[in-house]
Parts: C-alpha cells; structure tokens; sequence
C-alpha cells in the first residue's frame, strides 16, 4: 500500500518510543519505513521467520502467540494501536519467537532493524524506552508461567481479565467494558483454560452480578471481587 511520507513522519511522531526525536530525524527514519496492511486474521510472522523488522500498530490489533507440542495455543500478548511488537528482532536479529496474527484489519509501520538500530544507539531515550518494553514483556511471560504453574482456573481467568481491562477497558455505566471482542476459546487461549472452563465461570460470574456479556463484549462490574478470585492460588 503506497502511503505517503508525510503519513509515515506522522505515525513516527505519535509514536511513543520515538516521538522525541527531532523532526530531521524523523524525516530519515520515515523514508526506510513502511507501512503494511493486512486483512483479519492474517499471519504477520511465524515462530521462527527471519527477524529484522519492529512492528508499531497504526490501526488494529495483533495477537502474539505459540503452540505446544499438543497443538495448544498459548497466547503471550495482544498488541493494541500504538503498541510495538518484534522488537527482539532489532536487538538480535535472530528468528521470531512466536507468531503474530491480525486480530482486526491492521496496519503496521515497519521498522526494519538496519534503520532503526543506529537512532536508538544514539538516542538513549528511545533505548530506554524499547528496554522497558522487552522487561514488561519480561514480566508478562513470568506471569502465565506463574498463573499456568500455580493457579487453578477462575483465578488465571480474573487475572486474564484484568489483564486485559488495563489495555482495552474503557469506563462505562456500572463497570468496566473491555473494548475488545475474543471468542471464550480466545481467551481460553490467553489464560491457558478450556473453552467449557472459561463458558461456565463467566456465566458463573454473570449471574453473580461480577460482570456482563453482551454480544460477545465484557463488562466487569465488580472489579474487587475478580481481584480477590484473581489472588486465589488453589
């Protein structure tokens, strides 16, 4: 898709890793960019595809994931607008670690790791701010494995759910709504959970008054008592 430079500068300017860079330099990084669309459902990157490129999400959502040796689909992430991904491959450009789908129609501004490498060794605060992103995603692997090796499903559920109302939760009437659409084998995916585990405890909790499914939405109405399920190990 031909996309104007101008609209390449843009998206590098609302871009919260490289904002602060001066306009001239922005003007160089945004004539190596590209910008990508893909349909829904698109595979970006498979496990183990040549990484040289970081992805920031101009429009859409991408879901990051692996498989077991089962077939079992363990979902590590969900990207959200303004969000980057691969960024391991500009670091090491070694092979993908996981596969990247397009949740929505996507577009992606494409960093390839021969441009963007020699602004962020000289702009420490780009640098900064990509290591922060490789230790939240740190952190975040820490976590399945804790909920996967400790947790018992409703408490990977809640947490999962929280989870996902501090990216895409957007305050509403009575709670929380997650203003993203993932079927229930979805987010079984995501919290390492059945489809039928995940079906009974959100109509459990529905019907306790914890939350709301509408069309296929979630709305959390009673954020303390998911958290205290959330803190529950067995």
């Amino acid at each position: 898709m031909a996309v104007a430079e101008s609209h390449r500068e843009a998206a590098l300017a609302g871009h919260f890793l490289l904002r602060h860079l001066r306009p001239e330099e922005r003007r160089r990084l945004a004539a190596s960019a590209q910008i990508q669309r893909y349909p829904r459902g698109a595979t970006i990157f498979q496990k183990g595809d040549a990484g040289s490129s970081m992805m920031a999400v101009i429009r859409g959502r991408v879901k990051i994931s692996t498989w077991s040796n089962e077939g079992r689909e363990l979902v590590l992430n969900i990207i959200d607008q303004g969000g980057v991904f691969g960024e391991i491959a500009v670091l090491d450009g070694r092979p993908r670690t996981a596969d990247a789908i397009a949740l929505d129609e996507t577009d992606l501004l494409v960093l390839e790791r021969s441009q963007l490498l020699p602004f962020l060794t000289g702009n420490p605060e780009a640098l900064a701010r990509l290591l922060e992103v490789l230790c939240q995603r740190l952190r975040q692997t820490s976590e399945h494995l804790e909920d996967a090796m400790l947790r018992e499903a409703p408490s990977r559920l809640a947490r999962g759910l929280l989870r996902l109302a501090e990216t895409f939760g957007r305050p509403v009437p009575g709670g929380i709504r997650l203003n993203i659409k993932l079927s229930q084998q979805q987010i079984g995916s995501l919290v390492g959970a059945s489809r039928e585990s995940i079906n009974k405890h959100l109509n459990d909790w529905q019907r306790a008054g914890h939350l709301v499914l509408e069309s296929g939405s979630i709305t959390i109405r009673d954020r303390a008592v998911l958290e205290r399920i959330a803190e529950t190990e067995t």
